[in-house]
């Protein structure tokens, strides 16, 4: 009975092994390009990525060589902005270097060295947590729109609109001067008198004019 179970313990531990070891692969990093500035760019490295599935327990495996290269990995937006103010874990110097990927998802790795990033040297790899299996994404999908059915509006009753009369302005009384008008006896009595007047004085002259010359 003891051997019997025995047999099976160690049975159980080599099927584990033997699953672990047929998990685990290395992935060497840029295949015979190895981990440098490639001349075509990110895009190298993007390709090589492109055709390989990668899944936890794998290791990566970066060739370069010690002082000329190093590698670490950092977060999406140090990967992109090629900055290294934080990174995730420390800065290895010494190649080769063998990262073991831990946790499943993306994950992405520099150099740090002069401006190597921005000269293509960089890495991005989504990892599954078993083979097979699709790595998570990294973005949630938006939550469906909410729609909300609003009741028509019943339309009020349109009142006949009458067009705005003006308001009487208050009247301005404007005083009229008076005329004077004189009075008609004076009037007529004026030129009666002026009349006299000039006839006795025309009279006058002529009775001087007949004696003077009798």
């Amino acid at each position: 009975m003891v051997r019997l179970m025995s047999m099976a313990v160690i049975g159980v531990v080599m099927a584990a092994m033997l699953h672990s070891s047929a998990a685990q692969t290395a992935h060497v990093v840029g295949d015979t390009t190895g981990w440098t500035v490639p001349t075509g760019g990110a895009a190298v490295y993007t390709s090589w990525a492109s055709g390989r599935q990668f899944v936890v327990g794998d290791t990566l495996v970066f060739n370069f060589l010690t002082n000329d290269h190093d590698v670490v990995e950092v977060s999406k937006e140090s990967f992109d902005a090629c900055d290294f103010s934080s990174t995730i874990g420390n800065i290895t110097t010494t190649g080769p270097a063998n990262i073991t990927i831990t946790t499943a998802g993306n994950h992405y790795y520099v150099c740090t060295i002069g401006r190597h990033c921005a000269g293509g040297q960089k890495l991005a790899i989504s990892a599954s947590a078993t083979p097979g299996a699709s790595p998570p994404s990294s973005s949630t999908a938006p939550p469906p729109p909410t729609t909300t059915n609003t009741p028509p509006s019943t339309p009020s009753p349109t009142a006949e609109v009458c067009p705005p009369t003006e308001a009487p302005g208050p009247k301005t009384n404007t005083p009229t001067s008076p005329t004077a008008t004189p009075p008609s006896g004076l009037q007529g009595g004026d030129n009666s008198s002026s009349s006299t007047v000039f006839a006795s004085v025309f009279f006058s002259l002529i009775s001087l004019v007949v004696s003077f010359f009798l």
